[in-house]
């Protein structure tokens, strides 16, 4: 945990309480203890320092500064097909540390049908682990999720309208183009399940305005594909 990512309802008047899994972290893993100086950050607000006034296996109680902006979120939007769900709960986190704000999490001809009956696709459970991406990489501005059950309709009605205004990239591994590099671009980039999106799903992105394209000769799986087209579109 490189950031204390607190909720409106932990912070009063400039103080703020830290209960539950953020004083575990802070009691073993930082040792914390009375004048210490902790990151933290509101929930899509600012970020900045607590400083440990109160301290006990119960509660600790921070004042707080908060005056220093997040950091600038990527022009990216992530339509990935659900990966199975100990995989989601690692690649959320990944794309949330990356910067991306908004995901569509959508259906495909490989993805199970059990997966969308996980208990990781509750808001609460998607919650977690965004705040853990976030908490990550120093960065308070959560990201919003869309869960999609049903592609076709989903890529007809609505894809054309997310696509607009920006590239839209379909990773595909016999795809003819390299996935492009340093993008100056807002970027819609759709990844498949394990195995890919078939064909017939890649006509249809293809249709509202996607461009297949390729990461090399290697296929990759799913989390680590994700941060390698997330740092290769944007590497800055």
């Amino acid at each position: 945990m490189n950031l204390l990512l607190l909720s409106p309802d932990q912070i009063s008047d400039n103080c703020a309480l830290i209960h539950g899994r953020q004083l575990e972290h802070l009691l073993a893993v930082q040792r914390a203890e009375v004048g210490d100086k902790v990151r933290l950050g509101l929930v899509n607000g600012l970020m900045g320092e607590g400083l440990i006034r109160e301290l006990d296996d119960q509660r600790i109680t921070l004042d707080i500064t908060l005056d220093i902006q997040p950091p600038t979120p990527l022009p990216l939007t992530v339509v990935l097909a659900l990966p199975r769900p100990k995989m989601l709960r690692r690649t959320l986190q990944t794309i949330a540390a990356m910067g991306v704000k908004k995901i569509y999490l959508i259906n495909s001809s490989r993805v199970e049908k059990s997966f969308w009956q996980s208990p990781f696709l509750k808001p609460e459970a998607l919650e977690e682990q965004l705040i853990l991406g976030l908490e990550q990489a120093r960065d308070t501005v959560m990201p919003e999720i869309f869960l999609r059950k049903l592609f076709k309709p989903f890529v007809e009605d609505e894809l054309g309208e997310i696509v607009a205004g920006s590239k839209a990239l379909v990773a595909h591994p016999i795809a003819a183009a390299a996935c492009p590099v340093d993008s100056q671009s807002p970027i819609t980039l759709a990844i498949g399940p394990e195995g890919g999106f078939i064909p017939y799903e890649v006509e249809k992105l293809i249709e509202v305005g996607f461009e297949s394209v390729h990461l090399g000769p290697r296929i990759l799986r799913v989390e680590n594909a994700v941060p390698a087209l997330i740092s290769r579109l944007f590497p800055s």
